[in-house]
């Protein structure tokens, strides 16, 4: 289990490889189960989009969020990914600092990575053929 420290809102996690992490209002949450195993493209209302790692329970809270207009689309790219290393890496990061939005959410989470998460993203986009 990680290390937490709260500074004026930033939280510094000291996690296994001993590396000191700092996300900006992002808290350590209890470890969640989740299992990653699709890819998504979500549209905020703004019109920019990222891609996303999630499954079919997080894709319907992200539907929900689209039809509450929170976010304007979310389009499944890619179901059933690999369960390869770097998805079980990015699954850790999402269980430990995330849950999963219930259906009475009144906005939407966009999961905030850290420098090192966006490169397991990149990578498991680059392991999928897309982007």
């Amino acid at each position: 289990m990680p290390i937490i420290a709260n500074f004026d809102d930033d939280f510094f996690c000291a996690s296994r490889y001993n590396k000191l992490e700092i996300m900006k209002g992002v808290k350590i949450v209890e470890e969640q189960h989740e299992v990653l195993d699709l890819i998504e493209q979500i549209t905020r209302n703004d019109g920019t989009s990222y891609y996303e790692i999630g499954n079919m329970v997080q894709n319907g809270r992200a539907e929900l969020a689209a039809e509450r207009g929170f976010i304007k689309e979310v389009r499944i790219l890619q179901l059933n990914i690999p369960h390869s290393q770097n998805v079980i890496k990015y699954e850790h990061f999402i269980n430990t600092h995330y849950q999963m939005q219930d259906e009475s959410m009144d906005h939407w989470d966009e999961w905030k990575r850290t420098p090192e998460a966006d490169k397991i993203v990149h990578d498991i986009l680059e392991e999928n053929h897309i982007g």
